[in-house]
C-alpha cells in the first residue's frame, strides 16, 4: 500500500478536513506523510516596464518574505501538532511557486510520496470553468496517484 503521503494545505476548512482524515489514513495504513503549503511569488506591480517591475519586486518580496513564513508557520504548526498527536510520521514545508499545482506535484515527487490527498471544492458548471481547481490540475498532470477528499 502506499507509504508517503503529501497533503497539502492552504489553512482553509476544507484543506484542514483533508489534513485531519490524511493523517487517520496514514496512521491507518503506517504511512509517513509531507505536508506542504504553497505560496505564489510575490508581485507588487503587474503594468511596469519588467526591470523596474523586478527592482520593485526584489524589494516587496523581501519585505513581504518574514509575513509568509509565518502566514505558513501558522497553517502548518497545527498540521504538526495534530501529526504529533496521532502518532503519526509528519514532514511540513513551505513552497514558493506561482503555480499551487506544479508545486504540489514536485513536491511530491521530490519527497518521494507515492500518494496525494488533496480537498475540493466541489464547484461545477461555470465556477469550476472560471476558478479551476488546483485538485483539477494536479489529477490532470500527475502519474502520482490522487485521493480527493470533500
Amino acid at each position: 500500500m502506499y507509504k508517503h503521503i503529501l497533503i497539502p494545505t492552504d489553512g482553509s476548512v476544507l484543506s484542514t478536513t483533508a489534513v485531519t482524515e490524511g493523517l487517520k489514513f496514514a496512521k491507518s495504513i503506517n504511512a509517513k506523510v509531507t505536508c506542504v503549503h504553497v505560496l505564489p511569488h510575490f508581485h507588487a506591480l503587474q503594468e511596469v516596464d519588467e526591470g523596474l517591475r523586478a527592482s520593485i519586486d526584489r524589494l516587496t518580496e523581501s519585505l513581504h518574505k518574514p509575513d509568509a513564513e509565518e502566514h505558513a508557520r501558522k497553517v502548518l504548526a497545527p498540521v504538526s501538532a495534530l501529526a504529533e498527536n496521532q502518532g503519526v510520521a509528519c514532514a511540513t514545508m513551505q513552497v514558493t511557486h506561482n503555480l499551487p499545482y506544479q508545486a504540489i506535484i514536485d513536491t511530491a515527487k521530490n519527497s518521494g510520496c507515492d500518494l496525494i490527498l488533496m480537498a475540493s471544492h466541489g464547484r461545477t458548471g461555470v465556477e469550476a470553468v472560471l476558478l479551476g481547481s488546483e485538485t483539477t490540475k494536479v489529477l490532470t498532470h500527475t502519474k502520482i496517484p490522487v485521493l480527493v477528499v470533500r
